[in-house]
């Protein structure tokens, strides 16, 4: 069976050697001068570039910084070597890596006016608050990154392996949420980095014993059967809070548009009233109202909403009215 699937997977006409993958993981081996300042030299600038586009919430930039990231390789590198049963120094790069990263984040952040709205920041937001389909889509690109990498014929996907893995970016944010001081949302992309990490790990160890790339050639089990478990264990405590993380975001969502809801009948009757939006910010919900009328008393929405999310959350009602003050055509 193993074999089918190997076959299946890496044809022996399109198979690379060991020795040519370790030169391409393992930045210990071959002409290491070179290897190691093209991935230092790599590695500042996209953090350059992903820390600037983050802050200038542009997805291009950011997409830009993920394609030249070499951040990947020294990961892929830790995945070769449990599966070799020797170090090659890629868990030692990894960490480092990270934290010039982060450094550089913080640097950035040091430029911030201190009211900066972080969480306003759609590439800041979208990396402090992972989910298990995050870790879904990390392990199916370890799986696809660690394929394409021992296949000769498909090394032209490898750009969108890399724009599918999230790790210089939220490292990015990391290093730039803790330089404002916010550091439970550099909590949360530090979370999303460790698990896109060690789904990476877990695939590309997976991928690679099942391809032969064991110290013995073999594809069984055996070899790297603890490396694998104590990975696996490592991933599962990192998936825990994403499940959670996901599961709370799926309630506050509904908890969210039932008090839209309950807002959008309290005012229904109001000629012109408009609920602009209903946000959630911690336990409390923020209800936007636009009238050009007195609106409805206040505690018939309060009662409206007993029941409808859980005691403890705070309501506020926040409204504007709709007026024409004056209409004046500039220049007469």
């Amino acid at each position: 069976m193993n074999g089918t699937v190997r076959d299946a997977l890496l044809p022996e006409n399109q198979r690379r050697t060991l020795e040519e993958l370790t030169g391409d993981l393992d930045l210990n081996h071959g002409d290491v001068h070179a290897k190691r300042t093209a991935f230092w030299t790599m590695l500042t600038l996209s953090a350059v570039i992903a820390s600037a586009g983050v802050l200038a919430d542009s997805t291009a930039t950011v997409i830009g910084a993920m394609i030249i990231a070499p951040l990947s390789t020294p990961i892929m590198g830790i995945a070769l070597s449990l599966v070799k049963r020797e170090a090659n120094g890629g868990f030692r790069f990894a960490l480092l890596g990270g934290t010039t990263v982060i450094a550089v984040g913080v640097l950035f952040a040091l430029v911030l006016p201190g009211t900066y709205d972080l969480v306003g920041n759609s590439q800041i937001a979208g990396r402090t608050s992972p989910g298990v389909l995050d870790l879904v889509a990390a392990v199916a690109t370890g799986l696809a990154g660690a394929v394409a990498l021992a296949r000769r014929d498909v090394a032209a996907v490898l750009p969108g392996v890399a724009i599918s893995i999230s790790l210089v970016p939220p490292l990015a944010v990391v290093g730039i949420c803790a330089g404002q001081g916010s550091f439970l949302l550099a909590v949360g992309a530090l979370l999303l980095f460790l698990s896109n990490l060690l789904a990476l790990v877990l695939s590309g160890t997976l991928v690679f014993a099942m391809l032969g790339y064991g110290p013995d050639g073999a594809t069984a089990a055996r070899p790297t059967r603890r490396a694998r478990i104590t990975v696996g264990a490592l991933l599962l405590l990192i998936a825990l809070p994403l499940v959670g993380n996901t599961v709370a975001s799926y309630a506050l969502t509904l908890w969210e548009a039932r008090v839209q809801s309950a807002a959008g009948d309290w005012v229904e009757d109001t000629p012109g009233a408009t609920i602009t939006s209903v946000d959630n910010v911690s336990t409390t919900f923020y209800i936007h109202v636009r009238s050009p009328a007195d609106l409805p008393p206040v505690e018939e929405l309060m009662t409206d909403i007993e029941g409808v999310v859980p005691d403890g959350f705070r309501v506020v009602v926040v409204s504007s009215r709709g007026e024409e003050l004056a209409s004046r055509t500039v220049g007469e």
